[in-house]
């Protein structure tokens, strides 16, 4: 758990590709079967035929920026995170998109804690805000995508879709000097994460060491999935991950019911979940939210499927758009959930301001 600094506001946004692949195009390919589609509860997958993961996150990066009004010169720090290749074996991705974009002063930082890199990298740029003085403007960028020949958006993971496509936030200070809060902006009420090291092995399997990348042909998650539930309960490692999904969601409604004038007794209007699909979505997360609140469960990833580092901020932008049917109004709040390999768990707890709202 963070102390956040007071009046911190997010404006998120999020870039995806023209282009799509449906399950019915997969299933006429042999890639994914009738029962798969069923439980994965998708429409349609982004993909992106040209661009490069840090380049679509400069498209998201930029749409944040126009959103929020604040001029690339003026961050203090870019931070990108991701999961799978950016299209160079050795290089900064955080600094190509602070250099594309224009943020000449920003220390660019790299993140790169799995599926919940977005979370993580927003919880590295309020913590930055808290002790930078003068307070400036942090951006946050997240982009994947899953394409061969190393990875099968579609048979490279058990219950989960990889969708490609890039989000971005700006994060300010209701004291940083020369900006206000933008109009379709939320403020942040709480951000708590928690971790469970020893579930690295999950993702890791029985696989040696390696010498470089891709040795062992194209990512495989299933392998290393099913050399960990070879020693261990199926049933047990899902009531682990539901359990820490609940420590997590219940820590950061009180410590967003702690902020002064914030969060009112009438409770979130929603919970938005990682997007991993409708069984996982039931499941898991379903069922932890019901432990805790009686807010709706929400999956909005039927049309995006999983975007790696980057469900969590595509929620965020959801939530900031009123012309969406999960856009908050003015003093409701919802919490958005984030997960990735490791294990680690965030929840952050967002609140359309009104004019009364106290900016704590």
């Amino acid at each position: 758990m963070i102390d956040i600094p007071r009046g911190t506001w997010i404006a998120a946004a999020e870039w995806l590709p023209a282009t799509s692949r449906t399950p019915q195009d997969a299933l006429l390919l042999g890639q994914v079967t009738a029962e798969e589609i069923a439980a994965m509860g998708y429409s349609y997958l982004p993909c992106s035929e040209d661009l490069s993961a840090p380049q679509m996150a400069a498209e998201a990066g930029l749409a944040a920026l126009e959103r929020a009004q604040v001029d690339p010169a003026r961050l203090g720090s870019v931070h990108h995170a991701w999961t799978y290749y950016q299209g160079h074996d050795f290089w900064s991705p955080a600094h190509y998109v602070a250099a594309r974009l224009g943020a000449r002063h920003a220390v660019p930082v790299g993140i790169q804690q799995m599926c919940n890199g977005g979370a993580a990298a927003l919880e590295a740029a309020v913590a930055r805000l808290a002790v930078t003085a003068p307070p400036a403007c942090a951006l946050v960028t997240t982009a994947d995508r899953f394409v061969a020949p190393g990875f099968d958006r579609w048979a490279g993971d058990y219950g989960v879709w990889y969708g490609d496509g890039a989000t971005a936030a700006v994060l300010g200070r209701a004291a940083t000097p020369g900006t206000v809060p933008p109009e379709r902006s939320l403020q942040l009420r709480a951000l708590v994460t928690r971790a469970q090291p020893d579930l690295e092995v999950v993702h890791r399997g029985r696989d040696r060491f390696h010498a470089a990348a891709g040795e062992l042909g194209p990512v495989d998650v299933r392998r290393t999935k099913k050399a960990y539930l070879s020693g261990t309960s199926r049933d047990a490692f899902v009531a682990r991950l539901r359990r820490c999904t609940t420590e997590v969601l219940a820590a950061a409604l009180a410590q967003a019911a702690d902020r002064p004038g914030a969060c009112t007794d009438s409770g979130p209007r929603s919970v938005l979940l990682p997007r991993l699909g409708a069984a996982t979505a039931r499941d898991i997360y379903g069922k932890a939210v019901a432990e805790v609140t009686g807010a709706p469960a929400v999956d909005l990833g039927a049309g995006t499927g999983h975007l790696g580092a980057g469900d969590a901020l595509s929620n965020l932008a959801a939530l900031s758009d009123p012309s969406h049917p999960q856009g908050l109004l003015p003093g409701e709040y919802a919490v958005v959930l984030s997960a990735g390999a490791g294990f680690t768990w965030s929840a952050l707890v967002v609140q359309r301001p009104t004019e009364q709202t106290d900016p704590s």
